[in-house]
């Protein structure tokens, strides 16, 4: 077959859907694979022009269709034969039970030809009511009409059965390709989803460090707020700790022994200066001198001594 005796490839694509979604088994083929392999994409198109939708051949086909006929007529012929042999049964059956009622004279039980007479109104009456029987199943309003009414509407009962059971077997075809589009579709969204997942897992791949590094620098700054605060709440708890231990008075006490303890160093220091004075103007004295030296030494050991008292009660009042 020519090259040129098909379509485009996005033609062909679209026309080799359709033949998969009616004239061959879903294949889930997407459109990559069969545009990757253009020579199969030919095949299967050639293989469509040979078969019908039920996937025989036409010529198989045909002769399918011809032997359903002839299937259809010879069981048309048996039903016909087999609902008169039922009914005749059933009205033997109910002439059996009849010749066993007492009532009856020999003669009536022996009476065959005139039953043999009478037997095809009665096929025919018994027939009339299983049709009507039939009828009222198919459609419960037509219980109330009359038999005139009845026999019309059971004259167009088979047309109308045939017609419903076309109805039904349309239904299970568009059932059928409903299902086959949906396996179809759910092929393509399974490879749709895998893409997305793929590309969301790139761009994480991508963007990662950028946000772990902008993350990072925000928990940074979370973490320094968080230290700050720490550290303001525990003056307020110091603070009120102080403020808990230190009443007015005490505060007022303590003031006046820090400035009863500045005021005795100041004069310490007065006191050094003079020392330090008169050691410079005695400095060439021998024995005097180093009485004078112990005597600063002693009166500098003082000065330091309060110092640090007064230092330590700085921090207590704080």
């Amino acid at each position: 077959m020519a090259s040129g005796d098909f379509c485009s490839p996005g033609e062909g694509v679209e026309i080799l859907q359709q033949v998969c979604s009616k004239q061959l088994p879903p294949c889930n083929l997407s459109e990559e694979d069969l545009l990757k392999n253009p020579h199969f994409s030919k095949l299967l198109l050639s293989l469509a022009q040979h078969v019908d939708e039920s996937g025989l051949s036409v010529t198989l086909a045909k002769e399918q269709a011809q032997a359903w006929k002839e299937v259809r007529l010879h069981k048309t012929t048996w039903l016909r034969s087999e609902i008169l042999q039922r009914v005749i049964q059933e009205l033997l059956v109910d002439y059996y039970v009849k010749t066993q009622d007492t009532n009856l004279t020999y003669e009536d039980k022996k009476d065959f030809v005139r039953m043999r007479a009478r037997l095809p109104l009665e096929v025919e009456e018994q027939l009339k009511k299983k049709c009507f029987t039939l009828l009222c199943y198919h459609d419960p309003d037509s219980d109330s009409d009359s038999e005139t009414l009845k026999a019309a509407k059971v004259w167009k009962l088979a047309e109308i059965l045939v017609g419903e059971r076309q109805q039904c077997q349309d239904a299970k075809s568009q059932q059928k390709e409903q299902m086959v589009l949906l396996e179809k579709k759910s092929a393509t969204y399974s490879q749709v989803l895998l893409r997305c997942l793929a590309l969301l897992q790139r761009l994480l791949q991508e963007h990662r460090l950028k946000t772990q590094s902008e993350l990072d620098h925000i928990n940074a700054q979370y973490l320094e707020i968080k230290c700050s605060a720490m550290i303001l709440k525990l003056r307020m708890e110091e603070l009120k700790i102080l403020s808990d231990t230190y009443t007015t008075k005490k505060v007022e006490v303590h003031r006046l022994i820090r400035d009863r303890l500045e005021g005795a160093i100041r004069l310490q220091e007065q006191d050094m200066e003079k020392s330090r004075q008169v050691l410079s103007t005695y400095e060439v004295l021998g024995e005097e001198f180093d009485r004078l030296v112990k005597e600063y030494t002693q009166l500098k050991q003082a000065t330091e001594n309060k110092r640090w008292a007064l230092q330590e009660f700085n921090k207590a009042c704080q």
